[in-house]
């Protein structure tokens, strides 16, 4: 199958979610160039799409990063449009989670943002689609018998706000700024479309997860000692990508932003029971005592890890497909049950091979 004339940048290509992106472009018969931090790691992505009989015919790669300028104008040369996916890894506080994030992780994250936008502007690219999150939408919502849209805002001093979805908050609205900024200047700037999805999960193609995996591994793992009462939304990463890939294609699609669910609402419990109910051989790692969530908040007075878990518990889960809907005729493919069962099975995969 020939490739199209229409040639699509994909930042952090050897990434989880970068991954599944570059495999559904490639499917469309769009070619690809895709940013690496080095090239050693190209050899990640062939491999991971030769494995399960993707052909890579149309797929190119260039080494970028996000914290210097170098090859950026290189990578936009004869690109139509952009997926910027990478983001900046902040480094582990030692529990598991992120370590709060310094004024300079805050500036790295949007200024990765920019980097991209900038070049492609120079480079006259048609659309940027931007991969954000659903910490930016949702996460000040604490109204339960309201649903969460795109027209929602999470306040970035939102006590519990993870390092996470704080540098996404941020670096999505310095997206939008920049765009308002060049138009009103009268510059040229790319159409902007940003998707905010709930938790990640799914099937791996290659060596990296989402962070959304540490739940589900500490669940299986039996690491979380105490599940506690907090309920999630997922969305399968196949079905991320095939949103992504709507956003390039449809027009209306500009200057929107898109939330990305399963449908429904999962517990941790929730995950824990189907867990041991589906895979019967994880059964016995996996804890049944629960955390009750006046723990969770008399913890968060003083750990920034209980804080956010109480934010999660706290906030708003009734969100709204209905614009990736009505727009762009998406729907999720996966119930939040295959998408929890796929992650499940890729960790016990990867799990077996250490």
């Amino acid at each position: 199958m020939e490739t199209t004339q229409r040639q699509v940048l994909v930042t952090g290509g050897n990434g989880f979610l970068a991954l599944h992106i570059v495999r559904e472009l490639l499917g469309h018969a769009i070619a690809v160039r895709a940013t690496v931090r080095t090239m050693e790691r190209s050899a990640e992505v062939t491999d991971a799409l030769a494995s399960r009989g993707v052909s890579t015919q149309g797929l190119s790669f260039i080494e970028a990063d996000l914290m210097s300028d170098k090859n950026w104008e290189a990578a936009m040369v004869g690109i139509t449009d952009v997926v910027s996916v990478a983001s900046p890894v902040f480094p582990d506080s030692g529990s598991g989670h992120s370590a709060q994030p310094s004024e300079a992780d805050m500036a790295a994250s949007t200024e990765g943002t920019l980097r991209i936008l900038r070049a492609a502007a120079g480079a006259g690219v048609r659309r940027v689609v931007m991969t954000a999150n659903f910490g930016a939408v949702g996460f000040s919502n604490r109204d339960k018998t309201s649903i969460t849209t795109e027209e929602n805002w999470t306040d970035e001093n939102e006590p519990g706000l993870s390092a996470y979805e704080k540098s996404k908050l941020l670096a999505e609205k310095s997206a939008w700024k920049f765009v308002e900024d060049r138009e009103n200047a009268g510059l040229f700037a790319p159409e902007l479309v940003s998707i905010n999805p709930v938790a990640i999960l799914g099937p791996a193609l290659g060596h990296h997860v989402s962070g959304s995996f540490g739940i589900v591994d500490s669940i299986m793992s039996g690491s979380m000692k105490r599940i506690p009462p907090i309920e999630l939304n997922v969305v399968d990463v196949r079905d991320v990508a095939d949103l992504h890939v709507k956003e390039l294609e449809v027009p209306q699609a500009a200057g929107q932003r898109f939330i990305a669910s399963a449908e429904g609402i999962i517990s941790m419990t929730q995950i824990a029971d189907l867990i041991r109910q589906q895979r019967p051989e994880l059964a016995a790692s996996i804890s049944r005592r629960r955390l009750p969530g006046f723990a969770v908040r008399l913890g968060s007075l003083v750990s920034e890890q209980a804080r956010e878990a109480k934010l999660l518990m706290e906030i708003n889960r009734h969100v709204s497909t209905s614009k990736a809907q009505d727009l762009l005729g998406w729907s999720p493919r996966y119930t939040k049950e295959e998408t929890v069962l796929a992650a499940v099975d890729s960790l016990a995969s990867r799990n077996q091979k250490r």
